[in-house]
């Protein structure tokens, strides 16, 4: 499954889903690796990076797997990014 190529929609349930998985802290061991990839691979460039780092360190670190970092990049991707969305113009 290609992660980066997934709609917007089904990116937040998968992250709604990996964050869940995150809160189990029995396997956080196998799960930071795990989740600093996954994340690096649903949101490409610098920004996908960055949050696979940031996911790692927050999975690893005991006491932080509250944070729902999947979550957290999804809204940061979608509703708080400054982007400018392109508009077609249709000519009649």
């Amino acid at each position: 499954m290609n992660l980066e190529k997934l709609n917007k929609y089904k990116k937040l349930a998968l992250s709604i889903v990996f964050d869940i998985i995150g809160f189990i802290t029995i396997i956080d061991i196998i799960w930071a690796p795990l989740s600093g990839y996954l994340i690096s691979k649903m949101y490409k460039g610098t920004k996908g990076k960055v949050a696979g780092v940031i996911s790692f360190l927050e999975e690893i670190i005991p006491g932080l797997d509250i944070i729902p970092t999947f979550t957290i990049m999804w809204f940061i991707t979608y509703v708080f990014s400054k982007e400018e969305k392109t508009i077609i113009e249709i000519e009649q």
